[in-house]
């Protein structure tokens, strides 16, 4: 048995550097896209607020008449001070979760309502608002209905984060 472990050492393909799984540090992380820029490679707070203006400015996603009026979830105490609020808020999840539909999403935009004297508890945000939001995307052809339930983003969808993301990129690229 010691013969064998002395030719394993011996072994001109093993050494103690040698780990197939492992790579080194110097290189980019992987993206899906051989030499692109995705969504997951950019700052996130710039690249919701570069996707908010490109929908703003395309004009092809429909405000209700009552985004100015309503309060985003029970827990809410007053509605968004921000008057773009409606475009930062279709703006990141279905990239990273697929598959998401009106009631993940509310758990994501939920928070913790304080009800005064006794504990807090979480509370999901108003379903309408997120409803809304994914139906105002699908008329835009970025979102579409999944088999497997939820809502998932459209090759047309993919395409316009992961440009954005590109330009985001090189906006930060130029400003080091």
């Amino acid at each position: 048995m010691l013969s064998n472990l002395s030719q394993i050492s011996r072994s001109s393909t093993w050494h103690p550097g040698y780990f197939p799984f492992s790579r080194p540090l110097s290189l980019p992380p992987f993206s899906k896209m051989p030499g692109g820029v995705t969504v997951k490679d950019v700052n996130q707070q710039d690249f919701v607020k570069a996707f908010a203006a490109f929908l703003k400015k395309s004009g092809k996603l429909k405000l209700p008449e009552w985004v100015d009026l309503v309060k985003t979830a029970p827990h809410k105490e007053l509605a968004p001070y921000d008057p773009d609020w409606y475009y930062l808020r279709a703006a990141r999840h279905l990239y990273m979760r697929s598959g998401v539909g009106v009631g993940a999403m509310c758990k994501i935009y939920g928070g913790r309502k304080r009800r005064g004297t006794k504990p807090a508890k979480f509370r999901i945000c108003a379903r309408g608002v997120s409803r809304n939001v994914l139906q105002s995307l699908e008329g835009v052809k970025m979102v579409e209905k999944d088999a497997a339930g939820g809502r998932r983003l459209t090759a047309q969808g993919q395409r316009d984060l992961d440009r954005i993301a590109g330009q985001v990129a090189t906006a930060a690229r130029k400003a080091q």
